[in-house]
């Protein structure tokens, strides 16, 4: 199994190796004040400013002032930058922290629109700076084991990927559909799991809560190594499901990223003697282990990747250019969804 686009090696820090790093926060919104935590948690990491216009609505400011906008961010002398604002602000302040010389990780998708992603990549490219994209599932205790796994060959040729992500509503998001907000994972974990980029894709969605945009999308695709991928992504169950799972010649892998579980199942080998079982010339179920993994927080898994990017460690961060790729199949998606046709990219 090849490895991922992006996958992280050691390479000379842009920071001193053990320094801290001098970090801010734009957003302090649901995913920015888990990042305030996360930050303080974190060895060799200090956080020395927050910024949110609409104030600090979950007090995670702690003794440290609450600056209302980026420029006064970059003020404060920063290092380095988490960027937590509603996806539509990303570039903007993404290009304003790679001006001012900050290296940055910008919260998944990496921008609102493919060019928009494109112009920030080229951008941190060019200035030299570290530039990151925060998906946090590549973090997720039991991905990161069925990853170890297949690429070791434990499920032989991997034949299908498919994830279903499904939920309530989150009233936090307002600026995008399911497809850029939740789809996106699943798109971003799927090619790095198989270490392949999509081929092709088809979509359908419905809007059934009223809103302008999305809010239920299922995806079929085919990734260019062959393997064959589904993904069912909704915010209108009543019933939390975070699941993947990866079927191969040997068996397969189901992880549960809620509870950080993983199990295998390997094809059975037991013969039969029910008649009309025996007719089927496919596989039976075998034995099955469920791995005890080490459950660490992924959001914390994820900032000790970016800090160990900076001070050129071996590091999974996950680059901006692989957030554009995945941003391009999320707009292939939706591209599907309103012409009825498969998109090829």
């Amino acid at each position: 199994m090849p490895s991922a686009p992006g996958s992280g090696s050691g390479s000379a820090g842009v920071l001193p190796e053990g320094g801290t790093v001098r970090m801010g926060l734009i957003g302090l919104g649901s995913m920015g004040r888990h990042h305030a935590r996360v930050i303080r948690s974190v060895e060799g990491m200090e956080l020395v400013a927050v910024a949110d216009p609409v104030g600090d609505r979950h007090g995670v400011a702690g003794g440290l002032e609450v600056l209302p906008d980026v420029a006064s961010l970059i003020g404060a002398g920063l290092d380095a930058a988490m960027v937590a604002v509603p996806t539509y602000l990303h570039e903007e302040v993404a290009l304003a922290l790679c001006e001012a010389g900050v290296h940055t990780m910008v919260e998944k998708p990496i921008a609102a629109t493919v060019g928009s992603g494109q112009r920030v990549a080229d951008a941190f490219t060019a200035a030299g700076l570290v530039g990151a994209v925060g998906y946090v599932e590549r973090c997720n205790p039991a991905l990161l084991e069925m990853r170890r796994l297949i690429g070791a060959g434990e499920l032989g040729e991997i034949y299908q990927i498919t994830t279903s992500r499904q939920g309530p509503f989150p009233a936090r998001i307002a600026d995008v559909g399911v497809v850029k907000d939740l789809a996106t994972h699943d798109i971003d974990l799927t090619a790095w799991l198989a270490g392949s980029t999509y081929e092709r894709v088809a979509g359908e969605v419905t809007h059934r809560s009223g809103r302008e945009h999305e809010d239920m999308v299922v995806v079929t695709g085919r990734l260019a190594s062959g393997i064959i991928v589904s993904h069912t992504v909704n915010w209108l169950s009543p019933v939390k499901i975070r699941e993947t799972v990866a079927t191969g010649e040997k068996g397969a892998l189901i992880a549960n990223t809620l509870t950080g579980d993983l199990t295998l199942v390997k094809n059975g080998d037991v013969t039969t003697e029910w008649d009309r079982v025996s007719a089927f010339r496919g596989v039976s179920e075998g034995d099955s282990t469920r791995f005890a993994l080490a459950r660490r927080e992924p959001l914390l898994v994820e900032q000790e990747g970016f800090r160990d990017a900076l001070w050129g460690r071996p590091s999974e961060t996950v680059s901006m250019t692989e957030g554009v790729n995945t941003l391009r199949v999320v707009e292939a998606v939706l591209e599907s969804a309103a012409t009825g046709r498969t998109v090829t990219l």
